[in-house]
């Protein structure tokens, strides 16, 4: 991938890219910074559980999973601090940000970060996992309520329906997937709720998503790498499901076997040569990392050789790709266009 500062939500129009708009591209600023790098955090602590199933069921180094954790959770200090910041200089940014009908979705990954790393760190301090996960959950409730109020005023333009419309409607899957085990009283009814959000919004919004792309202009060059976000849905919910239900039954089969299929699809259209790299592309991690922790929990379930190299095969991959993500951003942050 070659590298360039570009607007995550497509440079070139207007209607994708009001903040960026305002300031000059050569002008590096906190303002610039885009809230979908949090996807960076989902990725990380998706890799970082992933490594502690390869623990479990593999004996793969326990250190892994827990270097890879720590580093989810510095990385997720670091961009909130940014955040912040943007936050208390240019509060307008972030307003514009969050109105926007396609940016405003991404707010859903600072959720979906605290849920996750409420998991990662749920081994070393228990009541802060607790408080983060009610925190998570709470945040996580009130972004899928604003988003579909945001749909049902009426007059969307159909374009705008891209693969962020769904991370509200993941968001709320994760908290079942984060949840199962926590002992709070409230939190099994918690959980059911929303399961069911979290799937109705999911599937309503993959079909609002999908006849856009079949009946409109492919998405902008920028955009596609949010093609992998079509995986989550149904990787997230394997595991939300089984984790509700206690088993693996063969409705959990099924999602996970469509999830698959859609990586499958998928992945040729954004691992492609001479793709241009973004904070954009951080998008890839978490659905990659869902669909690879999926395939190590039905595997040890299934105890299926083929099964066990898949699941093998999709976390060497989520490291690769993680990997070449974490050292791109590095490296557009320390020249200064990941502000540009």
């Amino acid at each position: 991938m070659q590298e360039q500062a570009l607007n995550p939500l497509n440079p070139s129009s207007p209607v994708l890219s009001p903040v960026a708009a305002a300031t000059p591209r050569a002008q590096a600023s906190v303002r610039n910074l885009p809230v979908n790098l949090f996807a960076s955090v989902m990725g990380l602590s998706g890799l970082a559980l992933a490594w502690r199933l390869a623990h479990d069921s593999l004996g793969a180094p326990a250190i892994v999973g827990e270097a890879v954790g720590a580093f989810a959770l510095g990385v997720f200090v670091l961009i909130s601090a940014g955040y912040l910041m943007k936050l208390a200089r240019h509060p307008q940014a972030v307003q514009a940000e969050f109105r926007h009908p396609v940016a405003g979705n991404f707010f859903g990954t600072i959720a979906i970060s605290v849920l996750l790393l409420s998991v990662v760190i749920a081994p070393y301090s228990p009541p802060v996992a607790h408080f983060a996960w009610a925190l998570g959950l709470s945040a996580t409730f009130a972004l899928s309520f604003v988003a579909l109020s945001r749909l049902l005023k009426g007059q969307v333009d159909v374009s705008l329906a891209v693969p962020a419309w769904i991370i509200p409607g993941v968001a709320t899957l994760d908290i079942p997937v984060t949840g199962a085990h926590m002992p709070m009283a409230w939190a099994g009814e918690v959980n059911l709720a929303a399961s069911a959000i979290g799937a109705v919004l999911a599937l309503v919004l993959f079909t609002m998503i999908i006849g856009r792309l079949v009946h409109r202009d492919p998405l902008a060059p920028a955009m596609e790498p949010s093609l992998m976000i079509l995986v989550a849905p149904f990787a997230v919910g394997f595991l939300a499901y089984t984790n509700v239900v206690g088993e693996i039954d063969r409705f959990a089969s099924m999602l996970f076997y469509f999830g698959l299929f859609i990586f499958a699809v998928v992945a040729p259209k954004v691992f492609r040569r001479g793709a241009t790299f973004s904070p954009s592309w951080w998008a890839i991690g978490f659905p990659m990392a869902a669909l690879a922790n999926a395939a190590l929990k039905y595997a040890e379930a299934r105890a299926s050789l083929p099964l066990w190299v898949v699941a093998v095969v999709l976390l060497v991959g989520l490291n690769l790709a993680l990997a070449v993500l974490t050292v791109k951003t590095v490296r557009i942050a320390l020249n200064g266009k990941l502000f540009a």
